[in-house]
């Protein structure tokens, strides 16, 4: 039996201490597939352009189903809300250094990407240990879609040209977004962690 947490989270969501849910297993499979994508796009050939495709199209649009999962069956866990994140960030990281190393970005894309998910990762890291978490925003999961977006359709134009020009235009919506998130984000741990100082 999953046993919850006493308090809800941020959302308001109880949160519960089991580790055992379908949610979490979406969640590590979907973790599981981020070295074999990285595999086959680097090796930098159409066959393995169509296997990396269909591999991180895979682990990019299955984000949404654990988190749905989890609240439909109010089986959302701590550590789920841990490594949730965890998995989108190490999916765009994969995605946009391994588009640089088969030269379809520009090295400032992933040098920018990559300081800030460590940024955002070391903030995170913070609140953890002052006892918050925040909720994801509204802004953070439309840069993410728009990046995995772009991601997938710039790995498909190693088959199918034509997609990059697509692919270029979703990253760079994406990396504005980004910018926006990450300021966004300063701004509400700051006020958090003000609110949990004054306690």
């Amino acid at each position: 039996m999953v046993e919850a947490s006493r308090e809800p989270d941020a959302s308001g969501e109880v949160v519960h201490g089991n580790v055992y849910s379908v949610a979490n297993l979406i969640t590590v499979l979907r973790l599981v597939l981020v070295p074999f994508f990285f595999a086959a796009l680097v090796s930098d050939s159409p066959r393995s352009y169509t296997i990396a495709v269909f591999l991180y199209a895979i682990a990019a649009s299955t984000d949404w189903v654990d988190g749905y999962i989890a609240r439909r069956t109010h089986t959302v866990t701590q550590l789920g809300k841990i490594i949730d994140p965890l998995v989108d960030r190490l999916l765009l990281a994969s995605g946009v250094v391994g588009l640089y190393l088969v030269g379809k970005l520009p090295l400032w894309i992933p040098v920018a990407l990559v300081l800030r998910d460590v940024y955002l990762l070391y903030g995170s890291y913070v609140l953890e240990r002052n006892g918050t978490i925040l909720p994801v925003t509204y802004i953070g999961k439309v840069t993410t879609a728009l990046l995995m977006a772009g991601f997938t359709l710039l790995i498909a134009s190693g088959i199918y040209p034509v997609l990059e020009c697509a692919g270029d235009w979703f990253v760079y919506v994406g990396m504005v977004l980004s910018a926006t998130t990450a300021i966004i984000y300063t701004g509400q741990a700051h006020r958090a962690l003000k609110k949990v100082r004054a306690q």
